[in-house]
């Protein structure tokens, strides 16, 4: 009884196949070479018994036509291996393309996405995704392009059998349903260890990035034959997988070739028979024989369907990046001069079944500095996110004076909308372009060099081998000078919204100070959220909002919220201290305290 597929599998099948359909109108000029060049070697495959044959005749009985028939027959032939080398050549081609072709499919799709939706999948399971298994489904539309082709020559030598002899035919035909019942085995059963084995080597290569992105806690621990066997367990299986693969495999190779030697080898007999009666002479025994052995070919053709059930089990993995939602945006713009005013109307965010945040409402002045504060989990990064538009909430609105962020253009979101995170990534050559990274025209020099000042990295920067265009790979940087270049490059692309996800956690505390004063008078001016766990950040900002178990438990000045204990514990500091308690900072002309 065969079990019935899952959805997830089943789903997962469709979306490979229409990716894989994609690909190959990606490329449906080549394949379409590919299939002419397949058809036309086919074509003078066929072709070639029937003449070897007929120039045979010729030249045993002397015919004057046999030079012009020999001709023919290195014409024939130097066609034959002429579109097959095409064929190879213009099939790598196809696969190249279509390989290239699903990857930027399924990276497009992965930096499309929002955050929480990549990060289900470990970095060693993508590069797999990526890399590997792209390369092994890239091959399918060529492989099945050249496997239909490739049973022409099996059919087309059947047919001449019957027109040469109809009892050699018959005497061939006896075999086919043997082999047709060992190239369905194959498929079925290849197709399955396939898929298993691709599934234990993507875990494999997750574990290995996991274990290698670790590897300084691994030696600290003294864990590293533990985290080697851990790595490891399962390559028994991968082995078995593979094993199990190559033995159907072998098993399916060594019936069909030795069933087809035994078919032509009936054949010849039967055609010896014929020719021994006057019914067949030697050139048609001749084109018998070599039109059985094409017909015999169609046993070649488990090669291609092997690439064919290899590539559909690999894209089927390749088919989780493919499926992965993408971002929405629309195609307004913001006000001209609107000031920055940012409003969450009854947000709800819900991850993997957990309400992350429970029907937010908060509003924030342009202008205003908003510092999130809360407990671990309580919901503050989650906030950020949605704030900035790299997540969706799944329900309720964000809007940025006044328009919903889920209606905006990406170019206008990205160039509004900037972002300082606790771990930056640095991309570019150069420090430089570290900094001056992302879309839209890039800044001035001078504007880089700002916003380095503003970040309080200035003086490390100019220190580094070259200086500003110093190689990221020759720059050695501790976690505060990464953080420090990763708020120079949100002070160079800040828009009328700058969202900083705990973003000065690693500066000390005269560096952060700093860097708050460069953000109120250094930096381009607009609406900070701040998310941070310093006392200090929460005294100098306009608003406070405080998040408990993702609801707005309050929201106010420093001040006025360090009255209430909670708030203190947020922070963990009993009783209030008259003393000990901080003054909130004197703010810049013009800025008033919200709230």
């Amino acid at each position: 009884m065969t079990v019935p597929d899952p959805p997830g599998e089943a789903s997962a099948a469709r979306a490979a196949d229409r990716a894989l359909r994609a690909a190959a109108r990606h490329s449906a000029g080549r394949l379409a070479a590919v299939s002419g060049c397949s058809v036309a070697a086919a074509g003078a495959a066929l072709a070639e018994p029937a003449v070897l044959g007929h120039t045979l005749d010729l030249l045993l009985r002397q015919d004057p036509a046999r030079v012009r028939w020999t001709v023919w027959c290195a014409v024939v032939i130097a066609a034959e291996v002429l579109l097959d080398a095409a064929t190879a050549r213009l099939t790598g081609g196809v696969d190249a393309r279509s390989t290239a072709w699903l990857r930027r499919l399924g990276l497009g799709r992965l930096l499309r996405t929002a955050p929480h939706h990549a990060a289900r999948h470990s970095p060693g399971e993508l590069s797999a995704r990526l890399t590997a298994q792209a390369t092994t489904a890239g091959a399918v539309p060529a492989a099945v392009v050249t496997a239909s082709v490739a049973l022409v020559p099996p059919l087309g030598g059947l047919v001449a059998l019957v027109l040469v002899d109809v009892w050699t035919a018959l005497a061939f035909l006896a075999g086919l349903p043997l082999l047709a019942l060992l190239l369905r085995a194959f498929a079925r059963d290849s197709g399955a260890s396939v898929s298993r084995y691709q599934e234990v080597q993507l875990d494999l290569a997750g574990r290995l990035v996991e274990a290698l992105g670790g590897a300084r806690t691994i030696a600290a621990a003294g864990t590293a034959e533990r985290e080697q066997a851990r790595v490891l367990a399962r390559l028994p299986e991968l082995g078995a997988e593979g094993r199990r693969t190559w033995r159907i495999y072998g098993a399916t190779m060594a019936r069909t070739g030795a069933l087809m030697p035994l078919l032509l080898y009936v054949v010849l007999g039967v055609g010896g028979v014929r020719l021994a009666e006057g019914a067949l002479g030697v050139g048609g025994l001749l084109a018998a024989v070599r039109y059985a052995g094409l017909a015999a070919g169609v046993g070649a053709v488990t090669g291609r369907l092997a690439a064919v059930v290899r590539g559909r089990a690999a894209a089927r993995r390749t088919a989780a990046l493919f499926e992965l939602p993408e971002l929405p945006q629309g195609e307004r713009r913001l006000p001209a001069s609107g000031p920055g005013t940012l409003q969450l109307c009854g947000v709800r965010v819900v991850r993997a079944g957990t309400v992350l945040l429970h029907d937010v409402d908060l509003r924030i002045p342009g202008g205003t500095t908003a510092v999130v504060v809360g407990r671990s989990g309580s919901g503050k990064s989650t906030l950020a996110a949605v704030a900035g538009r790299l997540t969706a909430c799944d329900a309720g609105r964000v809007l940025l004076d006044g328009v919903p962020l889920d209606e905006l253009s990406a170019e206008e979101l990205r160039r509004e909308v900037g972002h300082a995170f606790e771990r930056p990534a640095l991309f570019g050559e150069s420090v430089a372009a570290a900094v001056a990274f992302g879309g839209g025209p890039g800044p001035a020099p001078e504007a880089v060099r700002a916003a380095v000042r503003a970040a309080g990295a200035d003086a490390f920067v100019r220190r580094l081998p070259e200086g500003y265009d110093t190689a990221l790979a020759d720059a050695p940087l501790s976690g505060g000078e990464l953080q420090r270049l990763g708020l120079a490059r949100a002070f160079c692309r800040a828009g009328r919204l700058l969202v900083m996800d705990d973003a000065t956690s690693s500066l000390d505390t005269r560096t952060a100070r700093e860097v708050e004063r460069a953000l109120a008078d250094g930096v381009r001016p607009g609406t900070r959220l701040v998310v941070a766990h310093r006392v200090s950040s929460a005294a100098r900002a306009d608003l406070v909002v405080w998040l408990d178990a993702g609801r707005v438990r309050a929201t106010g000045t420093h001040a006025e919220l360090w009255r209430d204990p909670g708030y203190r514990a947020v922070f963990g500091v009993g009783a209030p201290d008259p003393r000990a308690e901080p003054e909130p900072a004197s703010r810049p002309p013009g800025r008033k305290a919200v709230r």
